[in-house]
């Protein structure tokens, strides 16, 4: 968005290019708490579970409240997503993993799907069990790709790969390692990525540094392409750049501070892209955290 300015343009347009919002809580309903989380807030978009994020559980969800749900972002122009549960590992050398990693994440996707989820996010996994890299690549495609074929209708969710801090035998931290994990996927036309800031600045994307965000976004975007940036995990980091750990941090309080999430609202990779919170604080801490990066988009 070349010549793009805040102050050219109305608040309804600043809230279009950049919805910001927060992961919410869902346990007691996904409509009548999920969303009245989110309206506390003041959130603009939201994340949920649709499963334990820490189990192989599957449950179905209550149409009611998935109904309720889909109509309430639809009338208000939310834009919500789905994240996938944690122990997914498509790079698994353990057969059991590798099998319900597929069942966890179509239940993502279908999930998704009844609730008008634009995108599942899923993590990007490891190669587990001292296996090369390429071993664990081949069975991505082979256990992932078929999903991303199940994805027919119109209103399925974007699977959005994010990469992580690049602990252990990570198989996509930094920004290049999503053209491998893209290519063996086909470069699907359902993959997209979701960038998650703290993740990025501990594999070693120095956003604290002159220039740093643009080169970050610069680079997704060669490796990726135009159009598959489809979501961002804004949170700060409580550890140094390269640290390779995934602590949380509320915007502008950690080692990236706050400037660098300013830039992102104004680099071209980033228009119409959502920003979720996922930070510390409670309520109050992500209502605060939704401010400010408000407070940001708008200088």
């Amino acid at each position: 968005m070349a010549g793009w300015h805040p102050w050219c343009v109305s608040t309804s347009a600043i809230r279009t290019r950049n919805p910001i919002g927060g992961h919410v809580p869902v346990a007691g309903g996904l409509a009548s708490v999920g969303l009245s989380y989110a309206r506390d807030l003041g959130a603009e978009s939201l994340q949920v579970f649709v499963a334990n994020p820490r189990g192989w559980a599957t449950p179905a969800g209550n149409p009611r409240q998935d109904e309720e749900f889909r109509a309430a972002c639809a009338a208000e122009s939310l834009p919500a997503y789905v994240h996938a549960p944690y122990l997914i590992n498509f790079g698994s050398h353990t057969e059991a993993t590798a099998e319900k990693s597929v069942e966890s994440l179509r239940h993502s996707l279908r999930r998704g799907r009844a609730i008008g989820a634009l995108g599942v996010v899923v993590h990007t996994g490891s190669a587990t069990g001292g296996r090369p890299r390429a071993t664990a690549l081949a069975q991505v495609r082979e256990r992932l790709l078929p999903l991303l074929d199940e994805l027919t209708h119109d209103d399925d969710p974007w699977l959005l790969l994010e990469p992580t801090a690049g602990q252990g035998a990570s198989l996509c931290a930094l920004a290049e390692d999503l053209g491998p994990y893209f290519d063996v996927l086909d470069r699907h036309p359902r993959l997209g990525v979701c960038l998650d800031t703290c993740h990025a600045f501990a594999a070693g994307h120095d956003m604290a540094a002159a220039g740093g965000t643009k080169a970050l976004l610069d680079e997704l975007v060669a490796v990726v392409g135009e159009g598959r940036l489809r979501l961002i995990h804004a949170n700060d980091s409580k550890d140094v750049v390269g640290a390779h750990k995934d602590r949380h941090a509320n915007i502008g309080a950690g080692h990236i501070g706050a400037d660098p999430f300013g830039e992102l609202f104004t680099h071209p990779a980033t228009a119409g892209v959502p920003l979720v919170i996922e930070t510390p604080g409670g309520k109050e801490g992500h209502a605060a955290d939704v401010a400010r990066l408000k407070e940001l988009r708008a200088a």
